[in-house]
């Protein structure tokens, strides 16, 4: 071999290594300089060809059918006309105008079909507008590295927080304001905490005050107490804390009362969101870790306050949601057997995130009134994938989701960070967590209490 044919193998060889280290590092880039013209130039020339092997193409006009025997010929089916394809941060997207007697659920059904004919990791078909269908080519596995999001759109308002990336590239956006209520399911090493502490964060960071009910002793969301207005780490001061928000809650309709009644010329409201800024009441968001040990009773007593807290659960996850008061429900099984009041307080909590659950009842708690597709993927996630979730809502879709991975000690730092935000509400002021011990002084004042966070103005 002559020395330009090695310069030209070891330039190719090199080349070759750049492009898979690329594409392993960063598959964005990967994907807008080699991915997409590849894929894009695939579907351009097979899309025909595409079309009519699964079945969504129709047969042609009358007069494409006469134009066609004129010349002998026999005219062949027609595919949905198309838009080109344009690219995306993880893929490329079509607008597909379905021909007449075509639905989006022809479509939906050859999904795999497509994705296969193109090599492509997933395809998401979306109805836009009657007639128009949006066609989302995914080329990598966005779930296998997901980070957080760099920027979060401007204007989205308070209580909206990016939580999960979806397998379709878009993110999963948690919107208090319009989805009020969630159930958190998963199993042991399910990503189940790392879901929440990406949700206490980015409430940590807003004038929202944060409640804490988890009654394994305070051990999940102790961490957070810095920033917590209130944690309740037993049966009894679950009970109590349910008491007080009760009386919150019932003091805010009657300011909402109050200012429907103050004249003609007042705006009319129904929820705290109606009000003044200046009077307005600030959100609370209550966080139940491990919703089962609510439930758990073994005696009488213990019957008779599981009924009481479970009872005023229910009363605010009803009438919560005008008086800016949500709900964060999570546990690692959920089912009608944990007594009663469990399937009325499910129905009430719109929005659900089930990730790797260990029966399938749970999964059917959370997703079968929404999808049985759902109920039967979040019984499929794999036990190496930890963080991947079925998240799905009242309106019947779902999708994949995960979150991006954040440490205990990057959460709990978070949270004191912004301890400062914390809102004052004089009534949970004897709810109120102690101030978290250091790591190192642990050991040096184990018996000693630590003294309360003064508050913050």
């Amino acid at each position: 071999m002559t020395d330009s044919t090695w310069t030209l193998t070891l330039c190719l060889a090199a080349l070759a290594v750049a492009l898979l280290v690329l594409r392993r590092r960063m598959p964005v880039a990967f994907w807008w300089l080699v991915g997409y013209p590849l894929v894009a130039l695939r579907v351009l020339i097979t899309y025909r060809a595409t079309m009519d092997a699964c079945g969504l193409t129709v047969p042609a006009s009358a007069v494409r059918r006469a134009t066609a025997r004129l010349v002998g010929r026999e005219a062949a089916p027609v595919p949905p006309r198309r838009s080109l394809p344009l690219p995306t941060g993880s893929g490329l997207v079509i607008r597909l105008r379905m021909a007449a007697g075509q639905a989006p659920e022809d479509f939906i059904a050859s999904t795999d079909r497509l994705r296969h004919a193109w090599a492509a990791h997933a395809v998401h078909i979306r109805p836009t507008k009657p007639g128009w269908l949006e066609l989302r080519l995914i080329g990598w596995d966005v779930l296998a590295d997901v980070r957080p999001p760099r920027r979060w759109r401007k204007g989205a308002g308070p209580l909206s927080l990016p939580l999960a990336l979806r397998d379709d590239g878009h993110w999963h956006v948690r919107d208090f304001r319009t989805v009020p209520h969630e159930l958190i399911l998963g199993a042991t090493q399910s990503g189940k905490s790392v879901y929440l502490r990406n949700l206490l964060c980015g409430l940590a960071r807003q004038p929202v005050v944060l409640v804490g009910i988890d009654c394994k002793w305070g051990v999940e969301l102790a961490p957070f107490a810095s920033r917590l207005s209130a944690l309740a780490d037993t049966p009894d001061r679950a009970n109590e804390l349910l008491d007080v928000l009760l009386e919150e809650m019932e003091a805010r309709f009657r300011l909402i009362g109050l200012r429907s009644g103050a004249g003609p010329d007042t705006v009319l409201t129904s929820d705290v969101w109606g009000l003044p800024e200046k009077v307005r009441p600030v959100p609370i968001v209550v966080v139940v870790d491990e919703v089962a040990e609510l439930f758990l009773a073994a005696s009488r007593d213990d019957e008779k306050r599981r009924d009481a807290m479970v009872t005023k659960l229910i009363r605010i996850a009803q009438l919560g949601r005008a008086a800016g008061i949500y709900l964060e429900v999570c546990g690692q099984r959920f089912g009608s057997e944990l007594g009663k009041g469990a399937t009325m307080l499910r129905a009430q909590l719109t929005n659900r995130v089930c990730h790797r659950v260990n029966d399938e009842s749970s999964a059917n708690m959370a997703l079968a009134d929404i999808s049985p597709e759902a109920a039967v993927a979040a019984t499929s996630i794999p036990a190496e994938r930890p963080g991947v979730a079925i998240v799905g809502d009242s309106s019947g879709g779902w999708s994949r989701a995960r979150s991006p991975h954040l440490t205990l000690d990057e959460a709990a730092a978070i949270c004191r960070a912004t301890s400062a935000l914390a809102p004052e509400l004089p009534r949970l002021d004897a709810f109120r967590p102690a101030a978290a011990v250091e790591p190192a002084d642990v050991s040096s004042s184990a018996a000693t209490m630590p003294t309360a966070r003064p508050v913050t103005e």
